[in-house]
């Protein structure tokens, strides 16, 4: 159980993410969450530099669909200006969405990463379904909602347990 909850690679931020790497493994999608992971949890936009990122992502020739737990607003603001497709209140880890953005992609599981900053829904999410999981360290921790603290907490326990079955290693984050 505590397996699916290994991510297969930890970085800092989405900046961190080697794009040559992903190629190499055949990746195509990115399936990406947003608050925490792209931008903090109360910044309606994406800054110049993410701008940059996702036009160098796209570029470069991946698809990329936000998958986000939250609502249709909030999404639609912030991905709209980017012109990225997008799936809003997802249900993570549930596989609806997430099989709504391999569709929206044209992609299989094993052509799409999932970057996210919530062990129990994004990394959780996409390793049930078999794709490749990035957990980033989240941006802005305390404008995270009440649901999210209960989660983070849940991760620590998880992490904790995950260290002493020799899974989890510090040095591993890129």
């Amino acid at each position: 159980m505590l397996e699916g909850l290994i991510p297969r690679l930890r970085v800092s931020t989405v900046y961190d993410i080697d794009l040559a790497m992903l190629k190499e493994k055949g990746i195509q999608g990115i399936i990406t969450d947003l608050d925490n992971t792209l931008v903090g949890a109360k910044d309606p936009l994406a800054t110049p530099q993410l701008a940059a990122w996702l036009e160098e992502v796209k570029r470069q020739k991946f698809k990329v669909v936000i998958v986000s737990n939250n609502d249709h607003t909030r999404v639609s603001r912030f991905a709209t200006p980017l012109d990225i497709q997008f799936v809003h209140a997802a249900r993570k880890p549930a596989q609806r969405a997430f099989h709504k953005a391999l569709q929206l992609m044209g992609l299989t599981p094993d052509q799409t990463v999932v970057v996210g900053d919530q062990m129990l829904t994004d990394v959780l999410g996409g390793n049930r379904i078999g794709m490749f999981t990035i957990l980033v360290q989240p941006i802005a921790i305390q404008d995270e909602g009440w649901m999210t603290r209960v989660n983070r907490r849940i991760e620590r326990i998880v992490t904790a347990r995950l260290r002493k079955k020799g899974l989890w290693h510090e040095e591993e984050r890129h």
